[in-house]
C-alpha cells in the first residue's frame, strides 16, 4: 500500500512540474520599449486670457498649419488649415458662448499641442 501511494505521489508530482514548465514557456517575454522625445516642445502664447471679444492670437516658435478650436463636447466651432505654415496668427470666432473651449494647434512635423482657453463675455 505504501509503494502504490508513493508511486501515485511521485506521479502527482512530476506531472505539477510538467504543467508549470508548460506555463513558464507560454509566457511572452516582451522587450521594454522606451519612448524617447525627438523635438523640444513649442513654446506657445494664446492672449488675452481671458478671451472678452470674439478674437484671440497665437504666437508659437515653430510654423503653424493647422488650428482648431472646439467647445469641451467635442463640436468643432473653428478650424483653419495654413498653405503657407506661420508662427503668429489671429483667430476670429463667431458669436462664441461663455465657457472653456480646447484649442488644437498642428505643426509642419506633424506634431499637435492642445491648450485650453476660457471665453468670457464682453464687458
Amino acid at each position: 500500500m505504501k509503494q502504490k501511494l508513493l508511486i501515485l505521489f511521485l506521479l502527482v508530482f512530476s506531472l505539477c512540474l510538467q504543467a508549470q514548465k508548460d506555463r513558464d514557456s507560454v509566457v511572452r517575454r516582451y522587450p521594454t520599449k522606451t519612448f524617447t522625445r525627438e523635438i523640444a516642445p513649442a513654446s506657445i502664447n494664446i492672449y488675452p486670457v481671458p478671451v472678452t471679444e470674439n478674437s484671440f492670437s497665437v504666437k508659437t516658435d515653430r510654423d503653424i498649419t493647422a488650428i482648431k478650436v472646439t467647445n469641451m463636447i467635442g463640436q468643432d466651432i473653428y478650424r483653419a488649415q495654413y498653405k503657407d505654415p506661420l508662427s503668429f496668427t489671429k483667430v476670429l470666432l463667431a458669436k462664441p458662448a461663455r465657457g472653456m473651449y480646447l484649442v488644437t494647434i498642428a505643426f509642419v512635423d506633424g506634431t499637435r499641442i492642445v491648450r485650453k482657453i476660457m471665453i468670457e463675455n464682453p464687458q
